[in-house]
């Protein structure tokens, strides 16, 4: 990475922002939106609003992170109740469950634009996501909300890059997506499985494992770690201890992935059905 093409791109991303006059940024608490927000804040002062979704796909913990860090920045957030959860296509959990998601979610957002006389709305996808499957851009798309980070071109390690020089403590945070994407595609979301997997992880995470996913299969638990973590949670006294408490939480049986943690390995399915890499 290139550290003068990074802060060149950012000069771009301000510059942006500043030609929109305001903006209602979609703020999980993640690494780029909270760096869209800091940088939103620095073009565009207080014409900025951070619209953060709540439901039982969305962990309590980033939830109350989210609002800790608005609060840094001194950004006026705004957290609403989101409507995905109460849509039979979403609940289903086909392939386009995110495409459901992110226009009901951006759509609530753009109505709270409307309240505040604003006229844009954001989100925080980078050049990298492009490179997943991501259903939700199209809906962004169709709805008129903007990708700034996309625009410039910034990557990841540049936001994380830039967000550092920022003092920005999410510049290290691990990759989040939401509790849904835990449960296998054509397995219903339900408030029961997320709650599952949310008390799983978080248990790992008092526990130490930064990054950890538990992917919800029914009455098992599969557990997916960084490399140089699947050593350490097989030790004795803490592989009983995980296999005890995932008991208590309601699944019968606890897996560890050997492969390790990998972004997006749950699209697995959908690129063996259509024999392509999707």
């Amino acid at each position: 990475m290139d550290e003068r093409t990074a802060r060149a791109k950012k000069a771009a991303l301000l510059s942006r922002l500043k030609g929109m006059g305001d903006l209602v940024v979609a703020f999980s608490g993640g690494v780029d939106s909270t760096f869209l927000l800091a940088a939103a804040k620095e073009a565009l002062g207080s014409n900025v609003i951070a619209a953060t979704a709540c439901s039982f796909v969305y962990s309590e913990t980033e939830t109350r992170e989210a609002s800790r860090i608005a609060e840094i920045l001194g950004v006026h957030q705004i957290l609403f109740q989101s409507l995905e959860t109460a849509q039979e296509p979403f609940i289903a959990n086909d392939k386009d469950r995110c495409y459901y998601c992110k226009k009901s979610v951006l759509g609530e957002i753009f109505r709270i634009a409307r309240e505040h006389g604003m006229e844009n709305v954001a989100h925080g996808a980078n050049w990298d996501d492009q490179g997943d499957y991501r259903p939700g851009f199209r809906a962004a798309e169709e709805l008129g909300a903007f990708a700034p980070l996309m625009e410039v071109e910034l990557t990841k390690d540049e936001i994380r890059f830039l967000s550092r020089e920022m003092d920005l403590p999410t510049w290290d945070k691990p990759s989040m997506a939401c509790l849904a994407s835990r449960i296998p595609y054509g397995t219903p979301v339900t408030p029961e499985r997320a709650g599952m997997v949310e008390k799983a992880e978080r248990f790992l995470a008092e526990k130490g494992f930064r990054v950890a996913r538990v992917r919800h299969h029914g009455t098992v638990a599969r557990i997916e770690l960084v490399l140089e973590d699947l050593t350490r949670i097989l030790d004795g006294g803490l592989r009983k201890q995980v296999v005890d408490v995932f008991k208590t939480i309601g699944f019968q049986h606890v897996a560890l992935d050997m492969e390790g943690y990998v972004t997006g390995k749950m699209n697995r399915s959908l690129e063996a059905a259509k024999g392509k890499t999707v």
